[in-house]
């Protein structure tokens, strides 16, 4: 099945989403998971204020090492131990941001699919 647009597009939607709430920086490329040390964060990781994603928090956002980049994709996961499925959007990152994600998620046990902007 091919995925057809209704309404709104989502990343128009979505875009609007993070020129419209501030970014907040929780955890920092190179800090570790607070509850998986093990897990080191490649790039900074964080969520926009005032929003609400699967999880209840604030909508999962990455930030990349490109500026004005803006919205280039998302990763949409599923956690078999949360038993849940998240978002996390993709902002201000090239291709290499996105290969380092890639990376991150390949030996985690929750799965991850890159959904780039068209």
């Amino acid at each position: 099945m091919t995925p057809r647009r209704v309404g709104a597009t989502f990343w128009d939607v979505a875009a609007d989403l993070v020129a419209r709430h501030a970014v907040r920086v929780d955890r920092p490329r190179g800090s570790r998971h607070p509850r998986f040390p093990e897990v080191v964060y490649p790039l900074d990781y964080g969520y926009l204020e005032a929003t609400s994603g699967g999880d209840g928090e604030g909508i999962d956002i990455w930030v990349g090492t490109r500026p004005g980049a803006g919205l280039i994709g998302a990763f949409v996961t599923a956690d078999p131990h949360k038993a849940d499925m998240e978002v996390k959007l993709v902002w201000d990152a090239g291709p290499d941001d996105v290969a380092t994600l890639e990376r991150f998620y390949a030996p985690q046990p929750q799965g991850a699919l890159y959904v780039p902007r068209p």
